[in-house]
């Protein structure tokens, strides 16, 4: 019978490949990198939008994923809103938009109950086209009387709009005769009517007036009858990444946000 031998060599070669098969292994197919780490969706609405553009790289560098944006209106039944979005069931993990249009996604099921988190809290103010006469909003007489005079107002159809369609014309008591020459405006930004020309005056979340090119920011509502709107995120049921999404949320919530936060015209709600 032949006697079969090993060299030294031989047996060593051997036990270090099986030795590195063995950790192949353990981290998933042999010879295979890891699965690369999911995108995440996100539907956010304009209030929060500049914050969040500036914010998203930072987090997509640290985190190795991709974030995926849908961007709408907090509320109504425009065709790309954040309710019309999820009721076409787009993907989503996170929607970011005000806090009681959050809180009713809930209510249908659409955004994870107890999943919301406060962001900032987010004032009202006015603009006209750049270059043009600022007028005076800087007591409640004094916007009326602008309201008034003003040939015609743009306001959105989100948040913003909703308060100065149903409550604020009425607070002044002028509603009867300034809202036939105000117009809502869908699926763009109030300031981009105004800079065009089509809008003499424009209001809308200060947040979404500021970056606009074309216009000169005038200032906020009097604190008397400004309507200061909360900006809160959400888990969409339907995500497919939650811990991501908890993940970015808390991102976007943490201390080192808030000074981009401050300067996109927001009040950053900082966890403690």
């Amino acid at each position: 019978m032949k006697t079969r031998t090993f060299s030294f060599d031989r047996l060593t070669r051997r036990a270090s490949l099986l030795a590195a098969a063995a950790v192949l292994s353990a981290c998933g197919s042999f010879g295979s990198p890891p699965p690369a780490a999911g995108d995440i969706h996100v539907m956010t609405s304009g209030g929060f939008t500049a914050a969040y553009n500036e914010l998203r790289p930072g987090f997509e560098r640290s985190s190795g994923r991709t974030v995926k944006t849908a961007y709408g209106a907090s509320m109504g039944n425009a065709e790309d809103s954040i309710p019309s979005r999820l009721s076409r069931n787009e993907p989503a993990d996170v929607v970011i938009l005000a806090r009681p249009a959050l809180d009713a996604l809930v209510a249908q099921g659409k955004v994870v109950a107890g999943s919301q988190v406060d962001l900032v809290r987010s004032s009202i103010g006015f603009a006209v086209r750049k270059g043009a006469p600022k007028p005076d909003i800087a007591t409640v007489d004094a916007l009326k009387r602008t309201l008034l005079a003003a040939p015609s107002i743009a306001y959105s159809a989100s948040a913003s709009g909703t308060y100065y369609e149903t409550e604020l014309l009425k607070k002044l008591g002028i509603e009867e005769q300034v809202k036939p020459k105000s117009k809502r405006i869908l699926s763009e930004r109030v300031g981009t009517v105004v800079a065009r020309g089509d809008a003499a005056l424009g209001l809308q979340q200060v947040s979404e007036l500021l970056p606009i090119a074309g216009i000169d920011y005038i200032g906020p509502l009097p604190a008397e009858v400004q309507r200061v709107t909360v900006f809160s995120a959400g888990i969409a049921t339907a995500s497919k990444q939650p811990d991501a999404a908890r993940q970015l949320i808390r991102y976007l919530n943490s201390p080192e946000a808030a000074p981009t936060i401050a300067k996109t015209g927001l009040e950053p709600l900082t966890a403690r």
